[in-house]
């Protein structure tokens, strides 16, 4: 783990207002505002009692990157909402929350997530493979992927 940077893993009972909050607002001003995708960000799905937040905080609290995992009815787990602040980028914070999020998972569950077509290399060092055709999402190209189940 970078230095200064605080792993924090949640579920949503365990949430403090204040940590929620400072989530959802690094993931409003990044999708919503910075790549001009107006969508409601708040889809319901991050109050599933499955549903587990990881992110890194600074020193002071600030959240410098965040995801989420969720799991599917099928059992398979799907990670979304991958945001890193703009001033901690650059820093493999990502990557390091990536590790932890696959850790979580284990290797008994499959692992799915929707890559911007600009990062599915990224994704790749992590084990994940195209799986399915490349679609618009807000008017970025996305490109569905999956991390199969391991031994």
């Amino acid at each position: 783990m970078p230095p200064s940077a605080r792993l924090r893993v949640a579920v949503p009972t365990d949430l403090a207002f204040a940590e929620a909050y400072a989530v959802l607002r690094l993931r409003e001003a990044v999708f919503v505002v910075e790549q001009d995708c107006p969508y409601p960000e708040l889809d319901g799905r991050d109050l599933e009692p499955d549903c587990r937040w990881l992110w890194y905080t600074d020193d002071d609290g600030a959240v410098l990157a965040s995801l989420r995992v969720l799991t599917e009815d099928d059992g398979v787990r799907r990670i979304g909402r991958v945001v890193t602040a703009p001033a901690a980028r650059g820093r493999g914070l990502a990557a390091e929350l990536m590790r932890e999020c696959l850790q979580l998972i284990g290797d008994r569950a499959e692992a799915v997530l929707n890559a911007q077509v600009q990062l599915v290399g990224w994704y790749e060092r992590f084990g994940f493979r195209g799986d399915g055709a490349e679609f618009l999402e807000d008017g970025i190209p996305h490109r569905p992927m999956r991390r199969p189940v391991s031994g």
